[in-house]
């Protein structure tokens, strides 16, 4: 029996699967909760490291204790990406990590973008813009608001590098998750030189060498084996970020699949063979965690849009679901731009959503409750549509996140979309991406040629009691529907440049 454990290490909670690559099953799991560092100025979402790691602990213990520890030959990490963890010289955390989420650093942004000589010089540089929620303006953020933190940073990783870092000792970092940092040109796959000058010549020797995906980072610490009860000679991949990982395990590794996440926030990711580089820039560039490249748009209003319209008007989650379907399509004219957190794509940090559409009788909560979740739909698809512009496959969506699970909300996806759309069976699938990423790892060891399309296989099973096709009928409507809501999108914009978040 040859077992793998996959972990993913979130905002909210780390998540642990154990898979067996004989049946090709999830076997057993473990979860544990961590939080946000409460009372933080607007803008400013932090985490301790060490929480990461004590969650991290627990979920492993409890997955591991429903199987035959002897039996788990590799380990991969999945973590949320862009998060920056600066170490000093003994390896210990110097201040809590900078979220994905966090956007407080929209004047680092800027001093970036003009010293590289505007956005499309960035672009040129790195194949992506310099955006609040990559790693780059973090740490330029660090260097002006805390410089005597900066002075004894020695190490630069994200935070499934610390992980990765607790649990082998070793400073490690792959293509995939480095490409999110805003510091590696994605089409050399290197650090980009001229991005660490704008930030600060030293800071070169704080990043860990480049790595391919498929390499392992290392072995347990011989510590931390024995308290979980695993051999320390157990490999750790090199993991990867949450979306990389994801596109793993949702069988994204190869082309003309998408994957739409509808959690937290919402991502649209698929598999290409070379880059693609989007000149307006609302398609991130990144590589993925395999050797290829994993094309991806990010929005930051998903399912916390629908949580709060949910809590506003004290509706369950079959309430909710009933207020979808009670309420036309296109919520009689009612539309949202739901930007309750600022928004990513359209980039517009510091900015706020908008209600537009209001009158006696769309002023209701099943109106509101459907344009909610239309306009976080079309926000999403406002970045499948690009990414079918810039020349990616697409002939089927695989769906991911808790938004994904309510029926009404997927037969929206469906039309809006235009396309199949299909739940996974497994739904963790970050995860389960980490651990089919050590087995692919462990595999290699052996066989150097061993493809990771070929440990995928049979890995990831749709299901499809879940699938729908677009209704024609809808489709109609909602691509005028979704040529309105794109440009008052954009329109927002220039609205919001330059400022600062609203303060309660």
């Amino acid at each position: 029996m040859s077992l793998f454990l996959g972990i993913d290490s979130g905002t909210q909670s780390v998540k642990a699967v154990v898979y067996d690559a004989e049946s090709r099953k999830v076997v057993a799991d473990g979860r544990a909760p961590h939080e946000l560092i409460p009372g933080l100025p607007s803008g400013h979402m932090e985490q301790e490291p060490s929480a990461w790691v004590t969650a991290m602990d627990a979920a492993i213990l409890e997955a591991v204790s429903k199987v035959d520890r002897s039996a788990i030959k590799g380990i991969g990490v999945s973590g949320q990406q862009h998060g920056f963890v600066p170490l000093d010289e003994k390896g210990d955390v110097i201040r809590p990590a900078k979220l994905w989420c966090d956007t407080s650093t929209t004047e680092e942004c800027a001093l970036i973008t003009e010293a590289l000589g505007g956005e499309g010089a960035v672009i040129d540089t790195i194949g992506n813009r310099a955006l609040p929620g990559f790693t780059v303006p973090k740490i330029l953020w660090m260097k002006r608001s805390e410089p005597e933190g900066f002075d004894r940073l020695r190490q630069i990783l994200l935070p499934h590098d610390y992980l990765n870092y607790y649990l082998t000792g070793e400073y490690f970092m792959e293509f995939g998750d480095a490409s999110g940092t805003a510091l590696m040109d994605v089409r050399s796959r290197t650090w980009s030189q001229e991005m660490i000058d704008v930030i600060d010549p030293l800071i070169a020797d704080c990043l860990p060498k480049l790595s391919p995906s498929g390499e392992p980072c290392g072995t347990l610490r011989p510590e931390v084996a024995e308290k979980y009860g695993l051999s320390n000679r157990t490999l750790v991949s090199a993991g990867g970020g949450d979306n990389m990982m994801g596109a793993i395990g949702t069988g994204n590794v190869v082309s003309g699949v998408a994957t739409a996440s509808f959690g937290t926030s919402g991502t649209i990711y698929a598999y290409n063979d070379a880059p693609i580089v989007d000149p307006r820039g609302e398609i991130a560039a990144f590589c993925d965690s395999t050797g290829g490249y994993l094309p991806l748009m990010c929005t930051m209003n998903v399912t916390t849009v629908s949580e709060q319209f949910r809590t506003l008007f004290d509706l369950d989650h079959d309430d909710l679901s009933a207020a979808i379907e009670r309420a036309p399509l296109g919520a009689g004219g009612l539309m949202l731009l739901p930007y309750l957190e600022g928004e990513r794509t359209p980039s517009i940090p510091s900015g706020s959503g908008a209600l537009i559409g209001m009158n006696a009788k769309t002023l209701n909560p099943d109106f509101l409750v459907r344009a909610a979740i239309e306009g976080v739909t079309m926000g999403m698809n406002f970045g499948l549509l690009r990414l079918r512009e810039l020349g990616v496959s697409t002939s089927e969506v695989r769906l991911t996140g808790g938004g994904s699970r309510n029926a009404a909300w997927r037969r929206i996806i469906a039309d809006v979309f235009g396309m199949s759309v299909v739940c996974m069976k497994e739904d963790e699938g970050a995860a389960l991406g980490g651990a089919l990423q050590a087995a692919w790892c462990v595999s290699r060891q052996s066989d150097p040629t061993t493809s990771i399309a070929s440990i995928v296989d049979g890995a990831t099973s749709l299901d499809e009691s879940t699938r729908l096709e677009p209704d024609p009928e809808s489709l109609s409507k909602y691509e005028a529907l979704q040529s309105f809501h794109s440009r008052f999108s954009k329109s927002m914009e220039p609205l919001f440049e330059g400022q600062a978040p609203f303060k309660d």
